[in-house]
């Protein structure tokens, strides 16, 4: 992702503790309804098999899936939704680069929204999947 100014409208850092340690952003810019995390890799994001850890992976695409339910509220993605399940597939490693994970909504119900997402690496090879519910917070 180019760097952008800090209070660029729609890309959202350091929001979350979580989000601050393991250094994703989060871009609500497209105005399509989805939701990005971007994560450039570093030594600190790998496992063992100096791959991108899994937690890692199943962290980005919950934030990519959530920010995308909360987009149903409102454009600021302000609205507040907590994860009922989620289900990841791993598909290929991903080591070095920038990945992005994409959340969208497929469906909702009177209470509930549906979510799939996907992790690509920057060379648009798909790393991992994923299937959300989510459920809408109330204030």
């Amino acid at each position: 992702m180019p760097s952008l100014p800090p209070e660029t409208p729609g890309i959202i850092r350091d929001e979350t503790g979580a989000q601050t340690l393991l250094g994703y952003v989060v871009d609500i810019t497209a105005g399509d309804g989805t939701a990005r995390c971007h994560l450039d890799i570093g030594p600190q994001h790998t496992n063992r098999h100096g791959g991108l850890h899994g937690g890692i992976l199943s962290c980005m695409l919950d934030n990519a899936m959530g920010f995308a339910a909360s987009l149903t509220g409102d454009a600021a993605g302000a609205t507040r939704f907590t994860t009922i399940s989620m289900t990841t597939q791993y598909l290929a490693p991903a080591r070095v680069g920038r990945v992005t994970a994409t959340g969208e909504v497929s469906g909702s119900g009177r209470s509930l929204v549906f979510t799939e997402g996907v992790v690509m690496d920057q060379d648009g090879m798909v790393i991992a999947t994923a299937s959300g519910v989510y459920k809408r917070v109330k204030s």
